[in-house]
């Protein structure tokens, strides 16, 4: 990939350009922050790591939004002089559409959520080049967490949680495993009870983790991983029921979302993800 875009020099910022450039996904990073030159000074802060870290990526900041239209893709993150939210949120996203149109658009903070339904369902803009990432950090928890209670390592669980949370986590529990082993045979129902509403408490999740969950829906992007990455997915707005933005596992490619990636489910978790998707 030849360059991505941060709007947003604040935590999410900051942590996604360092964490991309670490892991060699672009050949050129550049934040931009429109609160002077705090972009420049974190590009270069980031730069001096590369003799350390042993990375050759090319960063560079700006106070301009409009040095992002040749990326492809723009991660929205969080700027230093506060967030947009809402409908101006969603005017944003629709702007950096129009000044880069061939690019696919990763929303990184849990909040954006809301602007990724307007953007899709009031302005028209296509669900399968805009995103949100943070969900994909909010199931890396919930797998520790069933790890913990489980008194394992996250790396043997297998679990998706989607929906929207936190009021409307689901955690598919019928697909779930543990090595190989079907969870349901592991953790009892009451278990299974408690462990979904601690999961459901870890919204939202922090920045370092939401972080390198956008890096890790750009690396599918890019094509360097087949990994299935949970984001939140905008609207259906061709389909005859009415459905809303809702956090779901999907294959990502150079044009944004490929694919919804359903595991089994059982009925009760059928029918609660149908109550998260329908407005």
């Amino acid at each position: 990939m030849r360059e991505v875009a941060i709007i947003g020099a604040g935590e999410i910022g900051g942590a996604a350009a360092h964490v991309l450039a670490k892991r060699g996904v672009a050949r050129s990073i550049r934040i931009v922050d429109t609160a002077g030159s705090i972009a420049e000074g974190k590009a270069l802060d980031i730069a001096q790591a590369a003799p350390l870290e042993g990375f050759a990526t090319r960063l560079s900041g700006s106070n301009d939004v409009a040095t992002a239209a040749g990326a492809e893709v723009i991660v929205f993150a969080d700027a230093v002089n506060g967030e947009l939210t809402g409908e101006e949120a969603a005017q944003f996203i629709a702007r950096l559409v129009r000044m880069a149109p061939r690019a696919i658009i990763v929303c990184a903070a849990p909040q954006h959520r809301d602007a990724i339904d307007r953007a899709v369902r009031e302005l028209g803009l296509d669900r399968r080049r805009l995103i949100g990432s943070a969900p994909e950090a909010f199931v890396s928890g919930a797998r520790a967490l069933c790890a913990l209670a489980l008194n394992g390592s996250p790396r043997e669980v297998s679990l998706s949680v989607v929906g929207n949370p936190p009021a409307q986590t689901v955690a598919l529990w019928e697909s779930a495993s543990y090595g190989g082993v079907a969870v349901t045979t592991m953790l009892d129902e009451p278990a299974r009870r408690r462990l979904a509403a601690r999961i459901a408490a870890s919204w939202p999740p922090a920045a370092y983790a939401l972080a390198c969950a956008a890096a890790a829906a750009i690396e599918s992007i890019a094509g360097r991983s087949r990994r299935t990455v949970t984001c939140f997915v905008g609207p259906d707005t061709t389909a005859g029921t009415r459905t809303r933005t809702t956090a779901l596992p999907v294959r990502l490619g150079p044009s944004g979302v490929v694919d919804v990636m359903m595991p089994a489910m059982s009925a009760a978790e059928r029918i609660a993800l149908e109550g998260a998707l329908t407005l």
